[in-house]
């Protein structure tokens, strides 16, 4: 049975992956969901008909996170279809593996706009356009602690994410709005496993005392814990769902 009713969620990058599996689970709890993608739409459309069939209300939109414009027309969109927005969760995001050395000016400024610029785009507009009582869900990375090599630029971008988490919450003191943010260790989605040689995927799976690659679906009991009313007490936090890999 639903916890929620009458509450809209937006989350940035829902057509696959942790992504999906959040929209999912929100939908299950009774949150109207705001599926966001950037690029093919299809698996989008195929995740909201999916949870339409099983009873729940889903909206897809378009928008490159690190498009300011585009992130408040979205905002835009929720406010005219559903009448209002409770929460947002932040988990759009990209990752490219080099060495600092090694890591050209292109990579460097997707991982910043997407990361970080997206990130800011999307808090600026929840900051003003959240109902009272509202939650704030953004994604770091269990990187952010250990600071593996090739990570650099990834880690540091997820850094910042946890900082702008910690502000935010402060600077919303009095509307009774959450902000917190979930980091994650290995996890087993495409953008994890791909290009990975299956022994380097075995020895990360063993490297949490849990001795498992996290599920999607970990990811989102973590995130609707957040979102839901078990959650309410928690502020100004990063909680890292990795199974104790640090």
């Amino acid at each position: 049975m639903a916890q929620e009713t009458n509450k809209v969620a937006i989350v940035t990058g829902a057509s696959r992956g942790i992504g999906a599996a959040v929209a999912e689970r929100l939908a299950t709890d009774g949150f109207t969901v705001v599926i966001n993608y950037s690029g093919n739409a299809a698996p989008a459309e195929a995740l909201a008909r999916q949870i339409e069939a099983k009873g729940g209300r889903a909206l897809t939109a378009k928008a490159d996170v690190s498009d300011a414009d585009a992130v408040r027309r979205m905002f835009d969109a929720a406010e005219t279809a559903f009448g209002g927005i409770d929460v947002l969760v932040n988990n759009a995001g990209v990752m490219a593996l080099t060495t600092i050395a090694d890591t050209d000016d292109a990579t460097f400024e997707r991982l910043m706009n997407v990361n970080i610029r997206g990130t800011f785009n999307t808090l600026r507009q929840a900051a003003t356009r959240l109902r009272n009582g509202g939650r704030i869900i953004n994604f770091s990375s269990s990187q952010a602690g250990l600071l593996h090599p090739t990570y650099g630029v990834y880690a540091a971008t997820k850094a910042a994410v946890e900082a702008l988490t910690s502000v935010l919450s402060k600077e919303l003191r009095g509307r009774a709005i959450t902000v917190n943010a979930v980091a994650p260790g290995p996890t087993a989605t495409d953008l994890f496993l791909n290009g990975k040689p299956q022994e380097v995927i075995d020895r990360l799976a063993k490297a949490a005392p849990l001795e498992r690659l996290g599920q999607p679906q970990d990811i989102a009991s973590t995130v609707a814990f957040l979102a839901g009313p078990d959650g309410a007490w928690i502020n100004g936090q990063t909680l890292r769902a990795n199974g104790g890999i640090i």
